[in-house]
C-alpha cells in the first residue's frame, strides 16, 4: 500500500513515519548543509562545578536605577550584543536589532519621550493592583538613568523581513526569540562587570521614529548600561527558591 503522504508512482526515496526523508518533508527544496558540532564534553563533576559557578555569578546580578556616568568602551557593548546573537531563534531568522545610543542629546530626547508616557501611566493608567505590585520597588516616572548611564540600548524585534524590492517575508516566534537574546545580553553585561535595567515603557512606538528604524521593526525593551553609581542601592528582595520554580517528573496532580 502506498504511504498517504507519498504520491503513487513516486520514485523518491521513502523513509518511515518516524524517520521521513528530507524530500518527503520539504519536496523540491535543496538539501541543507551541515557541519560537525564543536562541543567539549566535560566530566560530571566539572559540569556540576561550572553550573554552580555560573549560578553564583548570576545570583549577584541586580537591577539598579542608579548609574555612574563613567564611560564604557563601545567594544564591551559589541561583545555583549554578539553574545546575545548566539540565542536560538525561530527558523534562525535572528529577528533582533540592538540599537546602542551614547549621544547625550539623543539620550535626553529618549528620556523626555519615555517620561511623558510614564507620567501618564503612573497618574492615569495604572490600576490599583499594578500600583500595589510596584510599591515594593519604589519606582516612579522619573527616569534619570536614561541620561546618567553612558549607554542606552534599545532592542527591536523584526516583526517581518523586508527584501530589497520592498516585498516582505514572515518571521517566526519573534517575541520568544528576541526575549532569549535579551536574557543572554543581561548575562553578558553582568559577566562583563556592568549593570543594566530592563525597561518596557508602553506605548513606545516613538522610539522607532527617534532612532530611525524601519516599519518592520518594533521596540521591545530599553536598557541603560553602565557601572553602578557609588551610592547605588536596590530594593531588599528575595528570589524564589528552587522548590517554587522547578519540578521533576510530576504529573498534573503533582503526585
Amino acid at each position: 500500500m502506498d504511504r498517504p503522504d507519498v504520491p503513487s508512482g513516486s520514485t523518491a526515496p521513502q523513509g518511515s513515519r518516524d524517520h521521513p526523508t528530507f524530500q518527503e518533508v520539504y519536496p523540491g527544496f535543496p538539501e541543507p548543509q551541515f557541519e560537525p558540532l564543536t562541543f567539549t564534553r566535560r566530566s560530571p563533576d566539572e559540569t556540576l562545578a561550572r553550573a554552580r559557578a555560573f549560578y553564583e555569578e548570576m545570583q549577584t546580578r541586580r537591577t539598579t536605577r542608579h548609574f555612574s556616568r563613567d564611560a564604557v568602551p563601545r567594544e564591551v557593548i559589541e561583545w555583549a550584543v554578539l553574545s546575545a546573537g548566539t540565542a536560538p531563534s525561530g527558523a534562525h531568522r535572528q529577528p533582533w536589532r540592538f540599537v546602542a545610543v551614547q549621544d547625550p542629546d539623543l539620550k535626553a530626547r529618549i528620556r523626555e519621550a519615555v517620561e511623558a508616557e510614564e507620567y501618564r501611566t503612573y497618574t492615569a493608567r495604572m490600576t490599583d493592583e499594578w500600583r500595589s505590585a510596584l510599591a515594593a520597588l519604589g519606582t516612579d516616572y522619573v527616569k534619570e538613568h536614561l541620561t546618567d548611564a553612558p549607554w542606552v540600548v534599545v532592542v527591536f524585534r523584526e516583526k517581518y523581513g523586508l527584501r530589497n524590492d520592498g516585498t516582505t517575508y514572515k518571521n517566526y516566534y519573534t517575541v520568544e526569540s528576541v526575549s532569549m537574546a535579551v536574557g543572554l545580553f543581561l548575562a553578558a553585561i553582568h559577566h562583563a562587570g556592568l549593570t543594566t535595567l530592563t525597561h518596557t515603557p508602553n506605548p513606545m512606538g516613538y522610539l522607532s521614529e527617534l532612532l530611525g528604524r524601519p516599519r518592520n521593526e518594533e521596540p521591545l525593551i530599553v536598557m541603560p548600561v553602565g557601572y553602578p553609581a557609588p551610592d547605588a542601592h536596590v530594593p531588599k528582595l528575595s528570589r524564589k527558591p528552587l522548590a517554587e520554580i522547578f519540578q521533576v517528573d510530576l504529573g498534573p496532580s503533582g503526585q
